[in-house]
C-alpha cells in the first residue's frame, strides 16, 4: 500500500469520525466505544500494512 494511499485513508477515517462525533447526537459512552473501535481498526490496518501484524498480510506498504 503506497504511503500516499495510507495518508489518504487516515484523513478519510479522521474526517468521518469527526463528522459522526460532531453531527450525530449520541450518548457519551457509545461515542467513546465507537471512537476506540475505529482507532483500533486503523491501528491494526497500519500495523498490517507495515508487516508487523500478520492476519491482514495482503496489505503491504510500498516504498
Amino acid at each position: 500500500m503506497p504511503l500516499i494511499k495510507m495518508v489518504i485513508i487516515l484523513v478519510v477515517f479522521g474526517v468521518i469520525l469527526w463528522a459522526i462525533n460532531t453531527y450525530i447526537p449520541m450518548d457519551a459512552t457509545i461515542r467513546k466505544i465507537m471512537n476506540a473501535v475505529v482507532i483500533l481498526v486503523v491501528i491494526l490496518i497500519l500495523l498490517s500494512a507495515f508487516g508487523v501484524f500478520w492476519p491482514l498480510s495482503g496489505l503491504r506498504a510500498e516504498r
